[in-house]
Protein backbone atom coordinates (compact mmCIF):
# COMPACT_ATOMS: atom_id res chain seq x y z
CA UNK A 1 0.00 0.00 0.00
CA UNK A 2 1.06 3.42 -0.42
CA UNK A 3 2.71 5.62 1.87
CA UNK A 4 1.19 8.28 3.65
CA UNK A 5 1.78 11.34 0.99
CA UNK A 6 1.05 9.05 -2.37
CA UNK A 7 -1.74 9.95 -3.92
CA UNK A 8 -3.06 8.80 -7.79
CA UNK A 9 -2.16 12.12 -9.44
CA UNK A 10 -4.67 12.27 -12.65
CA UNK A 11 -7.90 11.40 -12.76
CA UNK A 12 -10.07 11.23 -16.20
CA UNK A 13 -12.86 12.89 -14.77
CA UNK A 14 -15.57 13.03 -17.60
CA UNK A 15 -17.41 12.67 -19.47
CA UNK A 16 -19.51 9.63 -20.05
CA UNK A 17 -19.18 8.42 -23.23
CA UNK A 18 -16.85 10.88 -24.38
CA UNK A 19 -13.72 8.85 -25.34
CA UNK A 20 -12.92 8.03 -22.02
CA UNK A 21 -12.53 4.47 -22.55
CA UNK A 22 -10.35 4.89 -25.73
CA UNK A 23 -7.95 7.24 -23.89
CA UNK A 24 -7.57 5.06 -20.96
CA UNK A 25 -6.75 2.23 -22.86
CA UNK A 26 -4.17 3.92 -24.88
CA UNK A 27 -2.35 5.32 -21.81
CA UNK A 28 -2.17 1.80 -20.29
CA UNK A 29 0.84 1.56 -23.35
CA UNK A 30 3.04 3.67 -21.59
CA UNK A 31 5.66 2.34 -19.79
CA UNK A 32 5.69 5.57 -17.09
CA UNK A 33 2.07 5.30 -16.89
CA UNK A 34 0.53 2.95 -14.09
CA UNK A 35 -3.26 3.32 -14.69
CA UNK A 36 -5.79 1.64 -12.25
CA UNK A 37 -6.64 -2.20 -12.57
CA UNK A 38 -9.54 -1.54 -13.77
CA UNK A 39 -11.38 1.44 -15.15
CA UNK A 40 -14.04 3.28 -13.41
CA UNK A 41 -13.32 2.38 -9.87
CA UNK A 42 -16.12 4.92 -8.63
CA UNK A 43 -14.35 5.82 -5.49
CA UNK A 44 -15.34 9.43 -4.92
CA UNK A 45 -19.40 8.80 -6.02
CA UNK A 46 -19.53 6.03 -4.02
CA UNK A 47 -22.19 7.43 -1.22
CA UNK A 48 -21.28 3.97 1.14
CA UNK A 49 -18.32 5.24 1.95
CA UNK A 50 -18.15 7.42 5.55
CA UNK A 51 -16.81 10.77 3.99
CA UNK A 52 -16.30 12.28 6.86
CA UNK A 53 -13.57 10.04 7.43
CA UNK A 54 -13.08 8.19 3.96
CA UNK A 55 -10.69 4.90 3.82
CA UNK A 56 -8.85 5.18 0.28
CA UNK A 57 -7.89 1.06 0.53
CA UNK A 58 -10.02 0.36 -2.08
CA UNK A 59 -8.66 2.74 -4.77
CA UNK A 60 -5.52 2.58 -3.81
CA UNK A 61 -5.77 -1.41 -4.07
CA UNK A 62 -6.05 -0.67 -7.76
CA UNK A 63 -2.38 -0.11 -8.15
CA UNK A 64 0.94 -1.73 -7.91
CA UNK A 65 2.84 0.38 -5.28
CA UNK A 66 5.86 -1.15 -5.52
CA UNK A 67 6.21 0.43 -8.77
CA UNK A 68 8.61 3.68 -8.05
CA UNK A 69 8.35 6.40 -10.40
CA UNK A 70 5.09 5.70 -12.18
CA UNK A 71 2.20 8.31 -12.56
CA UNK A 72 -0.67 6.97 -11.94
CA UNK A 73 -4.29 7.92 -13.08
CA UNK A 74 -7.77 6.87 -13.08
CA UNK A 75 -10.76 6.96 -14.71
CA UNK A 76 -14.35 7.07 -13.68
CA UNK A 77 -16.18 9.72 -16.50
CA UNK A 78 -19.04 10.07 -13.20
CA UNK A 79 -16.80 12.06 -11.43
CA UNK A 80 -17.77 15.44 -13.28
CA UNK A 81 -21.36 15.21 -13.13
CA UNK A 82 -22.08 13.28 -9.38
CA UNK A 83 -22.64 15.85 -6.77
CA UNK A 84 -19.89 15.84 -3.93
CA UNK A 85 -17.24 13.50 -6.17
CA UNK A 86 -14.86 16.57 -7.13
CA UNK A 87 -15.14 18.23 -4.05
CA UNK A 88 -13.80 14.64 -2.36
CA UNK A 89 -11.49 14.22 -4.95
CA UNK A 90 -9.88 17.41 -3.98
CA UNK A 91 -9.74 16.53 -0.43
CA UNK A 92 -7.82 13.41 -1.76
CA UNK A 93 -5.31 15.29 -3.76
CA UNK A 94 -5.90 19.20 -4.38
CA UNK A 95 -2.78 19.00 -6.48
CA UNK A 96 -4.27 16.20 -9.06
CA UNK A 97 -4.35 17.12 -12.40
CA UNK A 98 -8.16 16.03 -14.05
CA UNK A 99 -8.69 15.03 -17.86
CA UNK A 100 -11.87 16.30 -19.40
CA UNK A 101 -13.02 15.23 -22.67
CA UNK A 102 -16.18 16.94 -24.15
CA UNK A 103 -18.10 15.78 -26.77
CA UNK A 104 -21.14 16.85 -28.98
CA UNK A 105 -24.15 16.70 -26.08
CA UNK A 106 -26.97 15.23 -28.43
CA UNK A 107 -24.47 12.79 -29.55
CA UNK A 108 -23.25 12.12 -25.96
CA UNK A 109 -27.36 11.58 -25.28
CA UNK A 110 -27.99 9.39 -27.93
CA UNK A 111 -24.88 6.97 -27.48
CA UNK A 112 -25.82 6.92 -23.83
CA UNK A 113 -29.29 6.04 -24.27
CA UNK A 114 -28.27 3.23 -26.78
CA UNK A 115 -25.75 2.00 -23.99
CA UNK A 116 -28.54 1.84 -21.41
CA UNK A 117 -31.18 0.23 -23.40
CA UNK A 118 -28.76 -2.24 -24.57
CA UNK A 119 -28.50 -2.57 -20.96
CA UNK A 120 -32.07 -2.98 -20.48
CA UNK A 121 -31.80 -0.74 -17.71
CA UNK A 122 -34.04 2.07 -19.91
CA UNK A 123 -37.23 0.96 -21.91
CA UNK A 124 -38.26 4.38 -23.21
CA UNK A 125 -37.72 5.54 -26.63
CA UNK A 126 -34.94 7.89 -27.20
CA UNK A 127 -37.28 11.21 -27.99
CA UNK A 128 -39.40 10.15 -24.86
CA UNK A 129 -36.14 9.32 -22.84
CA UNK A 130 -34.99 13.20 -23.44
CA UNK A 131 -37.85 14.68 -23.26
CA UNK A 132 -40.00 16.10 -20.40
CA UNK A 133 -41.36 12.62 -19.29
CA UNK A 134 -37.79 11.14 -19.21
CA UNK A 135 -36.00 14.23 -17.90
CA UNK A 136 -38.56 13.94 -14.89
CA UNK A 137 -37.19 10.90 -13.81
CA UNK A 138 -33.89 12.97 -12.93
CA UNK A 139 -35.53 15.24 -11.02
CA UNK A 140 -37.38 13.02 -9.00
CA UNK A 141 -34.28 10.98 -8.23
CA UNK A 142 -32.72 12.06 -4.75
CA UNK A 143 -30.14 14.83 -5.05
CA UNK A 144 -31.89 15.69 -8.95
CA UNK A 145 -29.59 13.61 -10.23
CA UNK A 146 -29.52 10.21 -11.22
CA UNK A 147 -26.97 7.49 -12.75
CA UNK A 148 -28.54 5.86 -15.87
CA UNK A 149 -31.29 8.63 -17.25
CA UNK A 150 -29.43 12.15 -17.14
CA UNK A 151 -28.85 11.36 -20.96
CA UNK A 152 -29.87 15.69 -21.40
CA UNK A 153 -28.31 16.56 -17.70
CA UNK A 154 -25.04 15.43 -18.30
CA UNK A 155 -24.61 17.14 -21.51
CA UNK A 156 -24.72 20.91 -20.12
CA UNK A 157 -21.34 20.86 -19.35
CA UNK A 158 -21.65 24.37 -18.57
CA UNK A 159 -22.19 24.46 -15.09
CA UNK A 160 -20.09 20.98 -14.27
CA UNK A 161 -16.89 22.53 -15.75
CA UNK A 162 -17.77 26.18 -13.74
CA UNK A 163 -17.90 23.83 -10.36
CA UNK A 164 -14.93 21.97 -11.52
CA UNK A 165 -13.06 25.08 -11.58
CA UNK A 166 -13.95 26.53 -8.99
CA UNK A 167 -12.39 23.40 -6.98
CA UNK A 168 -9.07 23.12 -8.77
CA UNK A 169 -7.20 25.84 -10.50
CA UNK A 170 -7.30 26.18 -14.08
CA UNK A 171 -4.12 24.85 -14.95
CA UNK A 172 -4.59 21.09 -13.01
CA UNK A 173 -7.34 20.74 -15.76
CA UNK A 174 -6.95 19.88 -19.42
CA UNK A 175 -10.11 20.20 -21.61
CA UNK A 176 -9.89 18.41 -25.05
CA UNK A 177 -12.50 17.79 -27.29
CA UNK A 178 -13.05 13.66 -28.35
CA UNK A 179 -13.54 13.94 -31.64
CA UNK A 180 -10.07 15.38 -31.81
CA UNK A 181 -8.84 11.95 -30.38
CA UNK A 182 -10.05 10.99 -34.00
CA UNK A 183 -9.19 13.46 -35.91
CA UNK A 184 -5.93 14.80 -34.75
CA UNK A 185 -5.06 11.27 -32.27
CA UNK A 186 -1.33 12.34 -32.33
CA UNK A 187 -1.47 16.32 -31.28
CA UNK A 188 -4.00 15.29 -28.43
CA UNK A 189 -1.95 12.34 -26.91
CA UNK A 190 1.10 14.78 -26.87
CA UNK A 191 -0.99 17.52 -25.17
CA UNK A 192 -2.02 14.76 -22.34
CA UNK A 193 1.29 13.92 -22.05
CA UNK A 194 2.71 16.80 -21.44
CA UNK A 195 0.19 17.62 -19.13
CA UNK A 196 0.78 14.85 -16.91
CA UNK A 197 4.38 15.23 -17.37
CA UNK A 198 5.76 12.50 -18.54
CA UNK A 199 7.80 11.66 -21.74
CA UNK A 200 5.80 11.29 -25.31
CA UNK A 201 6.07 7.92 -25.70
CA UNK A 202 2.61 7.15 -27.74
CA UNK A 203 2.12 6.88 -31.52
CA UNK A 204 -0.66 8.38 -33.10
CA UNK A 205 -3.33 5.54 -33.13
CA UNK A 206 -7.09 5.45 -33.85
CA UNK A 207 -8.76 3.25 -30.99
CA UNK A 208 -12.26 2.95 -30.81
CA UNK A 209 -12.85 1.02 -27.55
CA UNK A 210 -16.88 0.77 -26.32
CA UNK A 211 -17.82 -1.57 -22.89
CA UNK A 212 -21.08 -2.08 -24.78
CA UNK A 213 -21.89 -2.23 -28.33
CA UNK A 214 -25.17 -0.85 -29.50
CA UNK A 215 -24.38 0.67 -33.04
CA UNK A 216 -26.91 -1.36 -34.22
CA UNK A 217 -29.19 1.24 -33.03
CA UNK A 218 -28.05 2.92 -35.93
CA UNK A 219 -27.62 6.85 -35.79
CA UNK A 220 -29.90 9.93 -34.06
CA UNK A 221 -32.37 10.70 -36.38
CA UNK A 222 -32.25 14.46 -38.02
CA UNK A 223 -35.35 15.87 -35.97
CA UNK A 224 -34.01 14.26 -32.56
CA UNK A 225 -31.17 16.08 -33.57
CA UNK A 226 -32.97 19.22 -33.99
CA UNK A 227 -34.36 19.50 -30.83
CA UNK A 228 -31.50 18.28 -28.30
CA UNK A 229 -29.60 21.33 -30.46
CA UNK A 230 -32.45 23.77 -29.06
CA UNK A 231 -31.46 22.31 -25.78
CA UNK A 232 -28.11 22.57 -25.54
CA UNK A 233 -26.85 25.87 -27.90
CA UNK A 234 -26.31 28.56 -25.10
CA UNK A 235 -24.74 26.05 -22.63
CA UNK A 236 -22.60 24.70 -25.89
CA UNK A 237 -21.53 28.81 -25.91
CA UNK A 238 -21.09 29.02 -21.98
CA UNK A 239 -18.89 25.85 -21.81
CA UNK A 240 -16.77 27.35 -24.94
CA UNK A 241 -16.06 30.31 -22.82
CA UNK A 242 -15.14 28.33 -19.58
CA UNK A 243 -12.97 25.66 -21.09
CA UNK A 244 -11.58 27.70 -23.96
CA UNK A 245 -12.07 24.70 -26.51
CA UNK A 246 -13.86 25.64 -29.94
CA UNK A 247 -17.03 24.84 -30.01
CA UNK A 248 -18.54 27.05 -32.55
CA UNK A 249 -18.80 23.83 -35.20
CA UNK A 250 -21.05 21.89 -32.81
CA UNK A 251 -23.97 24.43 -33.32
CA UNK A 252 -23.57 23.79 -37.04
CA UNK A 253 -26.55 21.67 -38.37
CA UNK A 254 -23.83 20.08 -40.92
CA UNK A 255 -21.63 18.88 -37.66
CA UNK A 256 -21.09 15.13 -38.11
CA UNK A 257 -18.79 13.11 -35.69
CA UNK A 258 -15.62 11.42 -37.32
CA UNK A 259 -15.09 8.36 -35.16
CA UNK A 260 -17.30 5.41 -35.31
CA UNK A 261 -20.92 5.45 -34.54
CA UNK A 262 -20.95 5.02 -30.17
Amino acid sequence: MPGEAERVQFFIAGVQKGGTTALDSVLRDHPSIQMASIKEVHHFDDEAIDWSAPDHSRLHAAYDWEARGAVRGEATPITLYWPNALERLRRYNLRAKLLIGLRNPAFRAFSHWRMETRRSWDRLPFRQAVGPEGRQRVRDAPGGVHRVFSYVERGLYARQVERLLTLFPRHQVLFFRTDRLWLEPGQVLDEVQDFIEVERRLAAQHRYVVPIDASDFGPILAEQRQMLEQVFAADIQRTAALSGLDLSDWLRPDYREPMPTG
